[in-house]
């Protein structure tokens, strides 16, 4: 007996690690969205119309709250001055001043942008994260962590195929 549940928790952990790592969602927490508070917002598309917008990776991650390979992102090297915005409706989410390295391979930031981002709590995957939204589309972006640096102690952990980059003009 001891044997047999050893062997299914740690199988439940490795299925859950291989999920988190390759951007599956876990079958237990049904759709995206599933249990969460109804929010509005004010740029609305029907999931055709989103379709047509983003590309499928970028609708994987901002519609169906999917999460991009570490290291895979253009955006984790992009050290230019700029902005930020949402890849899905073009709202200004983060400046390239609170960017920084947080060595996870995705891009990071210590503060977001005045009213660009919402948070729900998101109980994915046996574990209690803050999940980050865009304030006006509801296109999700990453997660919030408390191991940030100065001044805030934030990390916006976000992916980037969730935002364009706008490089500010010399």
């Amino acid at each position: 007996m001891g044997s047999r549940r050893r062997f299914l928790v740690s199988g439940s952990a490795a299925m859950a690690a291989l999920a988190a790592a390759s951007g599956w969602r876990a079958l237990a927490a049904g759709q995206p969205g599933a249990g969460k508070p109804a929010e509005t917002f004010e740029v609305v598309r029907s999931d055709e119309q989103w379709r047509q917008v983003l590309t499928p990776a970028q609708y994987n991650v901002l519609r169906q709250e999917g999460t991009e390979r570490p290291y895979s992102s253009p955006l984790n090297d992009e050290h230019r001055a700029g902005i930020f915005a949402c890849a899905g409706c073009q709202l200004d989410l983060f400046s390239s001043r609170t960017k920084f390295d947080s060595r996870t391979g995705w891009p990071s930031f210590w503060a977001s942008l005045d009213n660009a981002v919402g948070t729900r709590t998101d109980r994915s995957f046996g574990m209690s994260r803050t999940e980050v939204h865009c304030r006006r589309c509801g296109g999700h972006l990453g997660h919030l962590f408390d191991d940030g640096p100065k001044p805030t102690g934030l990390r916006y952990c976000m992916n980037g195929l969730a935002m364009a980059f706008k490089p500010q003009a010399a």
